[in-house]
Formats: structure tokens, sequence, C-alpha cells
């Protein structure tokens, strides 16, 4: 069983990573803007489905490694804390982005708004390196089933990416306009996100 410690931690992650700008919310927003909710969430269908494939790959693929060779599990841990890192950097510069900057896309039948949510997600490196490199660090190697550990964090990681993702898909227009027309708040909401990574970032290099 995961401790709450990390499921806390895993979700504290998850809110941190689906609020820095990536693929996903360009694209989920940009849909939404353009297209309509409808398509918003049809894409995120797509997302959500893109998540469940990387869960399952990841985990069996590092519940292996990590049982036959331990010393990976540090080497993940460092490349982790150092994309963490990276991800913060990237937010916070001064010529920072923010996701709710939309592009203007062209419209899309449902059957390839699913399909490009989930390609969107699967091409997505920053969700690559986060189930290979940063849910790793929450699994405890004395506390039983590295691989149920792992579907348990990935299960809390997708509730919250895919719940805050389509508020956000609901909202996109009216959030898009009110953050366009304050810099302050649009300020605010990259400085959050990347204070968060960074924190993180450093309590993993800091881990033992």
């Amino acid at each position: 069983m995961v401790s709450y410690e990390s499921l806390f931690g895993v979700a504290i992650i998850a809110i941190g990573m689906v609020l820095t700008p990536g693929p996903n919310m360009v694209y989920l927003t940009s849909r939404a803007i353009s297209q309509g909710r409808l398509a918003g969430l049809i894409s995120l269908a797509g997302v959500a489905l893109g998540f469940v494939c990387y869960l399952l790959a990841s985990a069996l693929g590092l519940a292996a490694l990590f049982k036959t060779v331990p010393v990976a599990y540090d080497i993940v841990r460092i490349a982790g804390a150092l994309y963490l890192g990276y991800l913060a950097w990237n937010i916070l510069r001064p010529q920072g982005g923010s996701p709710f900057e939309a592009r203007v896309l062209s419209p899309h039948s449902p059957r390839r708004l699913f399909a490009m949510g989930l390609v969107t997600n699967l091409l997505n490196p920053k969700i690559a390196l986060m189930y290979s490199a940063l849910m790793p660090q929450f699994i405890d190697l004395s506390a039983g089933s590295t691989l149920n550990q792992f579907m348990q964090l990935g299960f809390v990681q997708i509730v919250i990416a895919v719940s805050i993702n389509g508020m956000i898909v609901l909202a996109a227009s009216s959030v898009s306009k009110f953050l366009s027309e304050r810099p302050s708040a649009m300020k605010a909401q990259r400085i959050f996100s990347g204070s968060i990574l960074s924190i993180f970032s450093i309590d993993l290099l800091l881990r033992k």
C-alpha cells in the first residue's frame, strides 16, 4: 500500500505538471477555444487513454528494473530532479510561456479529435519523463509490490490531470480571455507552477 505522503506528493506534482505549459494543455485549450467544449472533451478522452498507455508500460518495465537493479532507482531519482528543475526554469524565466496562450486550429472530426489527443499525449516528452523519472521517486522498495504502488500512484495522477484539464477545457475561452487581459494573473500562474516544480526538484536531489 502506498503511503499517504507518497500519494500527496504525486498529487502535488500532478497539479504542478498539469498547470505547466506543454503540448497537452496547449492543444486542449486551443481546440476548445477554436472548436468548442465538446471538441475539447473528445480530445481530452484521447489524452486520458495516452496516460493509461504510459502508466501500464512504465509500471511493468520499471517494476522489473528496480527489482533486478536497485541502483537504477537513484539514477531515475536524479534524472527526475534535473527534469523538474528544467521545467521550472522554462516557466520562471522572463520569456516563459503559459498554456493559456492558445493557437487557432481548423475543425476536426470526433475520430480525429480523439486520435490527435492520444497522439499529442504519447509524443509528449513531459509525460514520458514524468512516468519514467518522477513518479518512481514515491515508490518505497520495502513497502511491497512496486507494480501495485506504481498503479496506485498513476491512478492518482490520471484522475487529477484529467479532472483539471477537463475543467480548463470547459472554461477555456473565459480563462484565456481573463488571463490575456490581466498580465499580472498570467504571471502569478507561471510563478505558482514554477515554484512548485522547483521545490520538488530540490527535494528529490536531497533524498537518500
